[in-house]
């Protein structure tokens, strides 16, 4: 009975004290030390902790050094490899971190103001009309069911490119009274229906009730390149159709030189913008392969430089981003570009690809001055953090001009098709 007792007390006393110790400061530093961490050749990540803890390397040929002083854990990235780093407390296992240590990458910054021409994949759906015909007004289009943002593929079996294709197509049906075979793609779905154009009664032609559009032009900022791959990245956001409000889908582009003629200025409530002209030439200097909700991406057919940052930079995986100063590169007057002081408010550790990781604000009296902040235009504009590129410019809050998103530059990379992680198809430059 009196041994039962006190196994009762002694359970009590472990249970209390094992809830003691979870609910303390050192319990909840451990926990929030994550389980597996990336980091670059040369980086170094500290861990602060308010008990001596000990740490351990298993294997024989660590990729990571570690060094333990005042209760604080240095991991240092020795050499590409993965390794298996135990924390001890008195001797006592608590925690394992897997370490995969990768080769620093570095890319050219941008910041120029560049010019952008998207061909969309067949042609793009933007609008409804009704024909004027002796029955009355309809919509040919409207009837067959294909809706504002429906792409066209296909009539009659052959593929259209562009807008001028369809015409013939339309006419011929016209006269022969023999509906149109037409293959959409709506939502990543192939569509097939029939389409009968009506006669206008204005002009005797033949029309499908439908505005379609093959292009689309805009501006934005270059946010970095690999002068090794030529691979690129810029924006930062996709592009969507102004009318349908639909990413548009490309099948091919190019980005040219553009100027910044003039801003007009940001206030609550109104988004400002850069306005632009595509530089006078017009050539080419580089390809669209690829709109994504991270920006466009490409190949670029020349070396560009910004004319303030040409070298390379290594680039900030997502947790190394901190609060705090950084810079910005950007146009605001003709096609030079130029560094802003803007403050990293906020910034979200992502380990899987997700817009939006930063919160940033401009804070350069300069730029607020000119611009109010962030504006349309601005979007790709590299952020610069302790010597590292870590992202780009978004999205501005409409509310706040001074303030918007920014996302991060690993998942940029991922886009354009650089993987950092795979070390054998990695490539240093600078």
């Amino acid at each position: 009975m009196r041994e039962d007792l006190i196994r009762k007390i002694i359970g009590v006393f472990l249970l209390v004290s094992v809830m003691v110790f979870c609910a303390s400061q050192p319990f909840k530093e451990f926990i929030q030390i994550p389980n597996k961490i990336t980091m670059f050749e040369g980086q170094g990540i500290h861990f602060q902790s308010s008990l001596p803890v000990n740490a351990v390397v298993k294997g024989n040929e660590p990729s990571v050094g570690i060094d333990t002083e005042n209760g604080a854990v240095a991991l240092n990235g020795k050499k590409s490899g993965e390794s298996q780093v135990v924390l001890e407390l008195a001797g006592i296992p608590i925690k394992q971190v897997n370490v995969d240590v990768i080769p620093e990458y570095k890319v050219y910054p941008g910041g120029q103001s560049i010019g952008v021409k998207l061909n969309t994949l067949g042609v793009l759906v933007v609008g409804h009309h009704q024909v004027d015909t002796v029955e009355g007004k309809q919509s040919p289009g409207e009837i067959a069911g294909i809706q504002v943002g429906d792409i066209i593929t296909k009539i009659n079996g052959e593929t259209i490119e562009q807008m001028s294709d369809v015409a013939p197509f339309v006419q011929n049906a016209g006269k022969t009274g023999a509906p149109l075979d037409v293959v959409i793609t709506r939502d990543k779905k192939t569509i097939e229906t029939k389409l009968v154009p009506l006669k206008d009664k204005q002009d005797s032609t033949f029309r499908i009730g439908l505005y379609i559009r093959d292009s689309a032009a805009g501006i934005g900022t270059m946010t970095f390149y690999d002068p090794i791959t030529m691979k690129y990245g810029a924006l930062g956001h996709v592009i969507s159709d102004m009318d349908t409000k639909k990413p548009i889908v490309v099948q091919d582009g190019q980005i040219v030189r553009s100027t910044v003629t003039s801003i007009e200025k940001g206030s609550n409530g109104v988004p400002g913008e850069k306005l632009a002209r595509f530089s006078n030439d017009r050539s080419s200097i580089g390809d669209i392969t690829r709109n994504s909700p991270f920006g466009i991406f490409g190949t670029l057919h020349q070396d560009i430089q910004n004319g303030i940052m040409d070298k390379a930079l290594p680039i900030a995986l997502s947790h190394e981003v901190k609060e705090g100063p950084a810079k910005i590169l950007t146009v605001v007057n003709e096609d030079k570009v130029e560094e802003f002081d803007v403050e990293v408010i906020s910034s979200i550790p992502q380990k899987f690809p997700a817009t939006k990781g930063m919160v940033i604000k401009i804070t350069d009296p300069v730029l607020l001055e000119k611009t109010g902040g962030i504006v349309q235009g601005m979007s790709g504009s590299p952020i610069i953090q302790n010597g590292k590129v870590i992202g780009a410019v978004t999205h501005v809050f409409v509310n706040d001009p001074t303030s918007g998103y920014g996302v991060h530059i690993e998942w940029m990379l991922n886009e354009a098709g650089i993987d950092i992680y795979k070390k054998e198809n990695l490539k240093k430059v600078g």
